[in-house]
């Protein structure tokens, strides 16, 4: 008796340090809080969040990323521009290094708008984002809410420091007629 209790004893020990290391290391579960990424995610959808992936490369443009706006709250944007990218916005599209980039991940979310209306105001990175930068630096990502009408994104915050990042969300999970890949 004694002995098949140790055994569970330890059984339970390598599940806890494994689910710590899987949690610490690799992956880690996010609840979205506010409207910044509608369409995309919803208030109170659940994610993973690969943290590997954070460790093995940098972000790519249009990755969904989790990073620490402050010490005590994490925001979850979508990567607009990487280190050596010009981003501008003019009549609600998207430019990158002056070349026009389509997001069709906004289509849905544009259909919503009125007849006229706009998604993004027009700026350009050296006269409207903090920093006064002309383009995003080394180590750094430019990055925007899905709700650009409603989101705190580097047009207030500026440029992300790759080391605020914990990684990108791949997965929703919750609610259950919502579960899919992230991207």
């Amino acid at each position: 008796m004694k002995r098949q209790w140790l055994d569970w004893v330890k059984a339970f020990a390598i599940a806890a340090v494994l689910a710590v290391i899987v949690r610490v290391f690799i992956f880690a579960p996010v609840v979205v809080e506010g409207p910044s990424m509608l369409t995309t995610l919803h208030s109170g959808d659940h994610l993973i969040v690969s943290k590997l992936h954070k460790r093995l490369t940098s972000p790519d443009r249009f990755d969904v990323v989790v990073f620490h706006a402050t010490e005590q709250k994490d925001y979850i944007k979508r990567v607009i521009g990487i280190p050596g990218d010009h981003i501008a916005y003019e009549n609600d599209q998207l430019y990158v290094n002056g070349e026009r980039v389509e997001e069709p991940f906004l289509e849905e979310r544009k259909a919503q708008l009125p007849e006229d209306g706009r998604l993004t105001s027009d700026f350009r990175m050296e006269e409207d984002i903090p920093g006064g930068f002309e383009e995003v630096p080394e180590g750094h990502v430019f990055v925007l809410g899905d709700n650009r009408d409603n989101s705190t994104d580097s047009r207030v915050l500026g440029m992300i420091p790759e080391e605020q990042l914990v990684g990108e969300a791949v997965l929703s999970y919750w609610p259950l007629d919502r579960i899919r890949i992230v991207n």
